[in-house]
C-alpha cells in the first residue's frame, strides 16, 4: 500500500513571497513524503520576483508557481490538508475558511522580506535570510512530522 502524502497548506495574506518559499522548501525537502501548496487571503495576483531569484538560485522548480486565494483550497474537489500553515502574523488573525478534513493549524512568522527597501542587492539579501529561517523551520517540522508540528 502507498503511504499518501502529508498534505500542507502554508498562508500569507499576498501568496506572492513567504508561503511560496516555504512551498518550495517543503515540496524540495519532504522526500515526496510532503505536498506543500501555498495560497493567500489576499493575493497579489503575481510572486515577487526576488522570491523566484532566490528559488532559482537555490535550485529549486519554479514552473507552475503562481499567486492563488485561498478559496481555491477551501472547496469540496480540494486536496484534504493535513496541515495549515500560516507564515504571517496577518493572515494567523483573519478568519479563514473551513478547510475539507478538518487539518491542524500552525503558526510560525516570519519577517515579510517583500517589504524590504534598499538596493536590488540589499533586499535580495532579506530574501535570503528569510530563506534560511524559513528552511531551518521546515527542518524540524519535517523530522518532528505532523503530530508534533506545534514544537516546531
Amino acid at each position: 500500500m502507498v503511504n499518501k502524502p502529508i498534505n500542507v497548506l502554508v498562508l500569507c495574506t499576498g501568496n506572492s513571497a513567504r508561503s511560496v518559499l516555504a512551498e518550495c522548501l517543503i515540496n524540495d525537502l519532504g522526500g515526496g513524503r510532503w505536498q506543500a501548496y501555498s495560497a493567500g487571503s489576499h493575493p497579489t495576483g503575481a510572486l515577487n520576483p526576488l522570491s523566484l531569484e532566490i528559488l532559482r538560485e537555490k535550485g529549486h522548480a519554479v514552473e507552475g508557481l503562481r499567486s492563488k486565494s485561498w478559496d481555491e483550497f477551501a472547496t469540496s474537489d480540494a486536496p484534504e490538508m493535513n496541515l495549515v500553515i500560516t507564515v504571517c502574523d496577518n493572515a494567523a488573525g483573519e478568519v479563514c475558511p473551513i478547510w475539507p478534513g478538518h487539518p491542524s493549524k500552525l503558526h510560525i512568522g516570519f519577517p515579510d522580506p517583500a517589504a524590504a527597501e534598499g538596493s536590488h542587492d540589499e533586499r535580495l539579501a532579506v530574501f535570503r535570510t528569510v530563506y534560511a529561517l524559513i528552511g531551518t523551520k521546515v527542518r524540524r517540522l519535517i523530522e518532528l512530522g505532523p503530530e508534533r508540528a506545534g514544537e516546531v
